[in-house]
């Protein structure tokens, strides 16, 4: 759809193709053929999900990275990110790199020596928890938060000490506070959007917001229907200006510098996958405890049209020009605000 006339049309294709564009959450990517989908998008730097949940296994996890190494290994058009510089390469280069994040802590089950050991395989962002209570505290879908354990504590400094980025989303509030309180890098919340509006459990507070924001770390949204807004008994069908309205929740509370994008792409959503199999995937994640249905209602649902696939991603750099977001404060959101918390951790 062209909003602006051709003249302001093509000033956002070349913002977008200067632009250095990440989006730090791609669980999309368990299946591999859709890289072309993210190179379509302009995209410069996307991180698959590596392990997900409480439960997975540091084997598990091994195998994930172990093939994506082999995949990268095999592509001379994809670079594993391991600092800054990489993604910054990557662009100058017309390569996408591939930056590997935990969404949960089971690969390191107590053992935080396997936090070096991941460190050298190239992970390099760590969510907490995955919705339940792990040894490191507890999710946001649980009823009573204790924040951080002991051994938690211990994690979030290991973290540190081993440059990863610690990363709060799906994780309990009091959690959160606690980890926010004890970081001493930048920390995120990798994709969540603003409870204030709309009051999802997945959503998070303006204080966590804030909190996350003093670390010089940032919120980066999702694209996730049902935590856009609402789905009122049927499907959520979110625009994409119902997203931005999001992105400017969180710019005008913590600042144009702390705010990006983890759209969080997944094949378990249309476009990607046929009805029947949606809720299949749905049925199954609430089964084994990973979902509620109180914050993951019944499928389906529909990403916003406007950017409905990542390689419509131009979707994204328009709708924020037309939003009347600067050129130079569109280049933070889609990527330059991520850019600089990696190089604060991980360096140059």
């Amino acid at each position: 759809m062209n909003y602006f006339g051709e003249e302001k049309a093509l000033e956002a294709e070349r913002i977008h193709r200067d632009s250095i564009v990440i989006d730090a959450v791609a669980p999309l990517l368990d299946r591999k053929k859709y890289v072309e989908s993210y190179k379509k998008g302009g995209v410069t730097c996307v991180a698959p999900t590596v392990s997900g949940g409480s439960s997975s296994s540091p084997e598990a996890a091994l195998q994930l990275i172990g093939s994506w190494l082999r995949f990268i290994r095999s592509r001379e058009d994809l670079k594993l990110v391991r600092n800054a510089s990489d993604i910054e390469d990557a662009k100058r280069d017309g390569q996408m790199g591939i930056l590997l994040h935990f969404q949960g802590t089971g690969p390191f089950g107590t053992d935080l020596n396997l936090v070096e050991a991941f460190q050298s395989l190239g992970v390099r962002m760590v969510q907490l928890t995955y919705n339940k209570r792990d040894y490191v505290g507890n999710g946001c879908e649980e009823e009573i938060d204790e924040g951080l354990s002991n051994f938690g504590k211990s994690l979030v400094r290991r973290l540190n000490e081993n440059r990863i980025v610690v990363d709060c989303t799906h994780t309990g509030y009091k959690t959160t506070m606690d980890a926010l309180s004890l970081t001493t890098q930048p920390a995120v919340f990798s994709h969540s959007n603003s409870a204030a509006l709309f009051p999802s459990k997945r959503n998070i507070q303006d204080d966590q917001a804030k909190a996350a924001a003093n670390t010089g770390g940032l919120v980066a949204v999702t694209a996730v229907p049902q935590f856009v807004v609402p789905a009122n008994g049927g499907a959520a069908r979110p625009s994409l200006d119902d997203l931005i309205a999001h992105i400017d929740h969180f710019v005008s509370l913590v600042g144009i510098d702390h705010v990006g994008l983890g759209l969080d792409y997944w094949w378990g959503t249309p476009p990607f996958s046929d009805v029947d199999t949606v809720i299949e995937m749905w049925e199954h994640y609430v089964s084994v405890g990973m979902w509620s249905p109180a914050a993951y209602p019944r499928p389906p649902h529909y990403n916003p049209p406007e950017i409905e696939t990542p390689e419509m991603l131009l979707g994204m750099t328009q709708g924020l020009l037309r939003r009347g977001y600067r050129e130079s404060d569109v280049q933070k959101i889609l990527g330059l605000n991520w850019l600089r918390v990696f190089r604060a951790v991980w360096g140059n």
